[in-house]
């Protein structure tokens, strides 16, 4: 596949545009347009004609009725996922409630709505991949009902995403379609149910087919060239301005939409201009996120984000005939190789701003995204994440059955290549210990890693330490109060950590967001200066920031993410990294002293502070004066400290799903408090050593 050329690279319109919010520039817009480019290329090279065509025939699946094609395509997991559809045949396809969508209004509660859209979600896609495997007609029915129910449904869109229409609702008005994340998914599993079994559904009843069409023109297909609902799209990012943030919700819609339009526009004008529309759209995603590669959304949106770029990337790219690509591009790698970096071990991943700290990410996708740019370490990255510590071997590839239809279907493509590989590596294992078999896998991954425009510092020790560290700003996508904050796991296990975020409620994206515990930087292992926390907006972030990943230290001025209240004019943060050991400076200057200062820890653990005991290697010892000792899920870590600031210790008690799933019942923070007449200047030294 090939990339963007040297050629095009230089001739592609190039302007930086920068914002400056009190002397620093916070959002750098760079207008690389590499899609256009490369669309603009092709178009030409074509002599003007369309690249893409109505029908769909570009899709690269067999037909419904090559049997033999579904069988090589699903190999060894036919069985299964037929019978996945089987567990389906008398699923009883949910209907949501008025008062489902209005409970977002009245309570904040968005799950009562999104539970059972996410149900009949699963189920047409697990129904429609059984129909494909089997190709007996046996789930024929109940995939007509699923798509009859759909289209019965007033509306695909989520209650929470409902009031980007003009009456500012939860309860969908049918006057005015609007598109969202969940809508554009699925439409794009009924165009591909569409796509395979129109010829099934036509004998049953044309009706049927009629509805699916009109339901996908009301709610996708005229909305995405509706110029009057721009606004309500406002992914689409036509009018971006400076200060308006881009995110994963441009490549997420616009890869569901231009897949819509590819299996069913009929139109050759408005397939066109749905896919210029589209292409022009996602490179403003891409001109808006860093050209490092870093997601400041974190590990956890990675999937929507870098992750459904490389959807849209994929199938743009097939439905021109590789005419489109961004394969190439050393961008679009980084974006990519994003979530290998990320990742620290045993499921823990680093999770600044909403990202949670654990999850288990998308190995076929990864694996598909790494195949495509050419990155070895993705694709080991990917077979790394199929090993299983319990039974002791790589597990055999199998097709998802969650959602996301297009997401299944490509990883049946690639079922085949990785069984081979996993197959290869669990023959290994008779011989090679599965610790030298991982350190393999992951032997492409740098030590440490610097992404300089977004400001993440990932830095390793030779001692199974990993640490990371950030600057930026307080207005990013999906922000948190977090300038400066650190997290740091001891082989493998949580010790310093970022909470991420519990379950989304109305007042997650409101106007209190930030009187939520987990956004505010008191609860973030970040400090209050002279009693005053981090504040939200685009003008409070770092300046004077520096990494050496040669020396392994990270350092930044955060008094810029203060409010003038607190009277800072330097707070220099220092981070230095070595032999399980962690050095932080915060050297500061105040203009005046008003209240005290604190250092606040959020930690992984139990807290023992001076004179306090704790078990260590089977022994229980007693804190000394000057130390308080962090005692984790097989990891110790000790703190020593000034002796100016008095230690104490407060648990927070954990009752939401999302949170406890993660950390269970309690996290604990730490503050280290100055006197209230402290002096205006100094320094604060702490370091935090892990115990062996």
């Amino acid at each position: 596949m090939k990339g963007i050329s040297a050629l095009t690279l230089k001739t592609v319109l190039c302007v930086s545009i920068l914002v400056t919010v009190s002397g620093a520039e916070v959002w750098s817009y760079e207008e690389r347009n590499y899609i256009t480019a490369e669309y603009e290329a092709a178009l030409s090279h074509a002599g003007g004609e369309s690249l893409v065509r109505p029908g769909g025939d570009w899709f690269p699946y067999p037909e419904y009725s090559d049997r033999s094609g579904w069988e090589d395509l699903f190999g060894q997991d036919r069985e299964r996922v037929i019978e996945e559809g089987e567990k389906l045949l008398s699923f009883g396809w949910q209907i949501i409630p008025a008062t489902a969508y209005l409970e977002y209004e009245r309570s904040g509660n968005r799950k009562i709505m999104e539970d059972p859209m996410e149900a009949n979600r699963v189920a047409l896609n697990r129904l429609i991949l059984a129909e494909l495997a089997e190709g007996e007609g046996r789930f024929t029915d109940q995939i007509i009902n699923g798509l009859w129910m759909s289209c019965q449904m007033t509306s695909w869109v989520l209650s929470a995403h409902n009031p980007r229409q003009s009456s500012r609702r939860s309860l969908p008005d049918p006057r005015e379609y609007i598109i969202d994340l969940v809508s554009g998914g699925y439409g794009a599993t009924v165009a591909i149910a569409w796509h395979f079994f129109r010829d099934q559904i036509e004998a049953e009843d044309p009706s049927v087919n009629y509805c699916i069409r009109q339901a996908m023109k009301e709610r996708i297909l005229d909305p995405y060239l509706d110029e009057s609902v721009r606004q309500s799209n406002w992914w689409i990012a036509e009018d971006w301005k400076p200060g308006q943030i881009i995110n994963n919700w441009n490549p997420w819609c616009n890869s569901n939409v231009l897949l819509c339009y590819l299996l069913m526009e009929e139109d050759q004008a408005r397939l066109d201009a749905a896919v210029r529309l589209s292409v022009e759209s996602v490179d403003r995603f891409v001109n808006f996120v860093k050209s490092d590669g870093a997601c400041e959304e974190g590990p956890s949106y990675w999937g929507h984000a870098a992750g459904k770029l490389y959807d849209y990337l994929a199938i743009l790219y097939d439905a021109t005939g590789g005419k489109v690509s961004l394969f190439g591009n050393e961008q679009v790698r980084l974006m990519g190789e994003y979530i290998s970096r990320s990742y620290i071990g045993d499921s823990w991943v680093v999770n600044f701003a909403d990202a949670t700290a654990s999850m288990s990410p998308d190995a076929y996708l990864i694996y598909r995204y790494g195949r495509s740019t050419g990155s070895r370490e993705m694709m080991d990255f990917a077979l790394y994440l199929m090993y299983s510590p319990a039974d002791g071997c790589f597990r055999a590839p199998a097709v998802p059955t969650g959602n996301d239809t297009y997401r299944s279907l490509e990883t049946a493509r690639v079922l085949e290549e990785m069984g081979a590989k996993l197959k290869k590596l669990n023959s290994e294992l008779a011989s090679v210990p599965a610790e030298t078999v991982l350190a393999g896998l992951r032997s492409d991954v740098p030590s440490a890693v610097w992404y300089p425009e977004t400001e993440f510092c990932y830095l390793r020790d030779g001692a199974g330490s990993f640490f990371a560290a950030k600057g930026g700003f307080n207005n990013e996508s999906h922000n948190h109060n977090d300038v400066g904050t650190f997290i740091l796991y001891a082989d493998g296990s949580p010790l310093f950590v970022d909470a991420g975020v519990g379950t989304y409620t109305k007042k997650t994206f409101g106007p209190d967001r930030y009187t939520i515990w987990s956004m505010q930087s008191n609860w973030h292992s970040l400090p209050v200066i002279n009693g005053v926390p981090q504040s939200f907006g685009a003008g409070f972030r770092s300046s004077d920031v520096s990494c050496s990943l040669e020396n392994r230290e990270f350092s930044l001025d955060i008094s810029g993410a203060y409010p003038d209240s607190a009277e800072c004019g330097i707070w220099k943060r220092e981070y230095s990294l070595s032999d399980g050991k962690l050095v932080i400076r915060d050297n500061f200057s105040l203009s005046q002293r008003n209240e005290a200062d604190v250092e606040n820890f959020l930690v992984h653990g139990d807290v023992s502070l001076p004179g306090e005991t704790y078990v260590h290697d089977g022994v229980r010892k007693v804190v000394p004066q000057g130390r308080v000792v962090v005692s984790g899920d097989g990891a110790v870590a000790e703190i020593s400290y000034p002796r100016s600031l008095e230690p104490s210790a407060e648990a927070r008690q954990l009752d939401d799903p999302r949170l406890t799933g993660v950390w269970g019942n309690v996290l604990h923070r730490i503050s280290f408090t100055s006197d209230r007449n402290a002096p205006v200047s100094g320094q604060y030294r702490f370091v935090i050593r892990i115990l062996k």
